[in-house]
């Protein structure tokens, strides 16, 4: 589409606040994704003179455009969809679901074991959410975690481990924005959003302690786990645990590889610069090179016939049609907001006008890319925003020494409101991952990420007066435990009662 931008003011705001709060009411997010596109395309044919005829055929131009500028994604999804099935036909998932349920027998265990994994594949937050869903959904099944636990240990440890490690997709992305590596990773210790969720995850592993609408959800998985009757039960008994570990091991392996051939690596290129190129592109091709492997590891075998594989190919593909529709209104919805109406652009000059002190712009950037984020329901598209505006607002002297901490506050953001905004693809990806309701994934982690965001609110305030990346982690890490303590005196005395 190439219709000039406006400025819509707050009504710019409408859109994702109509999705969004279509969605937690009706618990049905397709209508609500559309009628949020509608509402923007409304508003903005309005402002120019248009009409509701008008504004329904922009709906479908957008969608049809981001459909192509996305197009990469959506073909390594379907063909992570196919391996998915491919691979549980084979028993594999079966077969490695026995072997690991043999060493992994608590749930403690399981849900270390999946924050764990989710910490090592880095590269990109979608990959890790597919990938650590598959291969860890029998194990947390057999051990009772609910699919709604398992759905926030994915999301919890995919964009913010991303927003740290120096080699990843989000990483280039971030350098690009800031002026290189370097300083990105001096936003590493002020990245409070990323590094208290993992602290979080670990906590809560640990310890079995939940609460809110996560608590009922563990509380009755023994229920949910008995009625539930998964695909890895009903896979065939001949699969091994290579069946599994090999198409995984290649994709891994072939994603990486992908990644740096597309980005010119091998013509060039430094690694980081490579994986940030095109990584969708480098993952499809991965992706596609795990599926061959299948291929050549079950058919030859007699694992499964060639009818049989291209079978669960095409199953695969269908698997995956509920979480593509999401993505593509949600898609749809963010190129409403950011490309017609100036939603974005609109937040970003309410920030710049309000002209408070320095010594809070790490806080209010939090709370702005927050907003906007969860909003919009990209972090992409809100730190590449903001980011900008945050250096100019820094530019001089005096805010020379707020400006690390403010950008690490706008990443921190940015990554919140992916964390549990209803149209971010990431939280779509984890509801998949661990084939749970995706409203219930949004329902239960929210008052988790929320709690994690409030203390970083306040981590940010400290970080603006003491402005010592070591004093800003401390005193986050101890209000988080603090109200943690006090979560659980509550729950206590309310038991009590």
């Amino acid at each position: 589409m190439n219709l000039e931008m406006i400025e819509a003011g707050w009504l710019s705001l409408l859109p994702p606040l109509v999705a969004i709060t279509l969605a937690l009411i009706s618990k049905e997010v397709y209508s609500s994704l559309f009628l949020g596109i509608l509402t923007g395309m409304c508003v903005y044919c309005f402002s120019v003179g248009g009409n509701i005829l008008q504004a329904v055929n922009y709906v479908f131009d957008m969608i049809a455009s981001k459909i192509g500028a996305n197009s990469y994604m959506i073909i390594f999804l379907v063909l992570l969809g196919s391996l998915v099935v491919v691979v549980t036909r084979s028993g594999g998932s079966n077969a490695y679901g026995q072997w690991a349920g043999k060493r992994i027998k608590s749930a403690v265990n399981a849900k270390f074991t999946t924050a764990l994994l989710g910490l090592l594949i880095f590269v990109d937050d979608g990959f890790n959410c597919l990938t650590v869903g598959t291969v860890m959904r029998p194990i947390t099944d057999k051990c009772k975690v609910s699919r709604e636990k398992l759905a926030y240990l994915l999301d919890a440890t995919a964009a913010p481990i991303c927003i740290i490690a120096p080699i990843s997709s989000w990483a280039v992305a971030v350098a690009s924005e800031v002026g290189g590596l370097d300083t990105f990773i001096r936003t590493v210790p002020y990245n409070l959003y990323a590094i208290l969720t993992i602290v979080m995850v670990f906590f809560i592993s640990a310890t079995d302690f939940d609460f809110g609408p996560m608590k009922r959800a563990e509380e009755s998985r023994s229920a949910e786990m008995a009625e539930k009757k998964t695909t890895e039960e009903d896979s065939i008994k001949r699969g091994t645990v290579p069946d599994l570990i090999v198409p995984l091991l290649t994709l891994i392996v072939c994603a990486l590889l992908g990644m740096a051939y597309v980005g010119g690596y091998f013509d060039g290129r430094t690694f980081s610069e490579a994986i940030g190129e095109n990584p969708t592109a480098g993952l499809t091709l991965g992706t596609f090179a795990a599926l061959l492997a299948a291929m050549i590891l079950y058919i030859p075998r007699k694992v499964m016939s060639l009818r049989d594989f291209m079978s669960g190919v095409i199953d695969g593909i269908k698997t995956m049609i509920p979480a593509l529709t999401i993505l593509i209104l949600s898609w749809a919805l963010g190129g409403v907001c950011r490309e017609m109406i100036g939603t974005g652009l609109f937040v970003s000059n309410f920030v710049t006008a309000a002209k408070l002190s320095l010594r809070f712009l790490p806080a209010i950037v939090f709370a702005v890319a927050a907003f906007l984020s969860f909003s919009m329901g990209t972090a992409w598209g809100t730190f590449g925003i903001l980011l900008p505006i945050v250096a100019m607002i820094c530019a001089g002297d005096e805010g020379a020494a707020i400006l690390i901490p403010a950008l690490g506050a706008t990443l921190a953001g940015s990554v919140y409101g992916d964390h549990c905004s209803p149209i971010s693809d990431t939280t779509i990806l984890a509801s998949t991952g661990a084939q749970c309701d995706h409203l219930r994934h949004v329902e239960t982690q929210l008052p988790y990420a929320t709690f994690v965001a409030v203390i970083c609110f306040f981590g940010y305030l400290a970080a603006g007066f003491a402005r010592s990346p070591w004093i800003t982690i401390a005193v986050s890490v101890s209000l988080l435990f603090l109200g943690l303590f006090v979560i659980a005196y509550i729950q206590k005395r309310e038991g009590q009662g």
